[in-house]
């Protein structure tokens, strides 16, 4: 299967980087669920859409859980990016970071 490609802003670039992030939340549906984002497999983290800062790592664990279920500090960024907790949400863990080489 072909390396998921996760595109980030500069700020969950660098904290998935320097080891402060390790799971990425999206919203629920065809593109993030159980089949896209199988426990094994590889992912790219990208800053932003370009080709220089880019890291690769794997897929350990996803879970489905709706918004309302998380702790506050991702409740927090649920309601600010969804406008409501009322969502479900693809929680995407993600281990074995490297640079990737160009």
């Amino acid at each position: 299967m072909k390396a998921l490609f996760i595109p980030l802003k500069t700020e969950f670039y660098e904290a998935f980087a320097d080891g402060s992030k390790t799971e990425e939340l999206r919203l629920y549906g065809k593109r993030w669920n159980e089949n896209t984002c199988t426990e094994g497999r590889e992912v790219v983290l990208s800053k932003g859409y370009g080709k220089h800062f880019r890291l690769k790592g794997k897929i350990w664990r996803f879970k489905k859980q709706h918004g309302s279920l998380f702790g506050s500090i991702y409740k927090d960024d649920i309601k600010k990016v969804y406008g409501t907790l009322d969502v479900e949400i693809a929680c995407i863990s993600i281990n074995q970071l490297a640079e990737q080489a160009l």
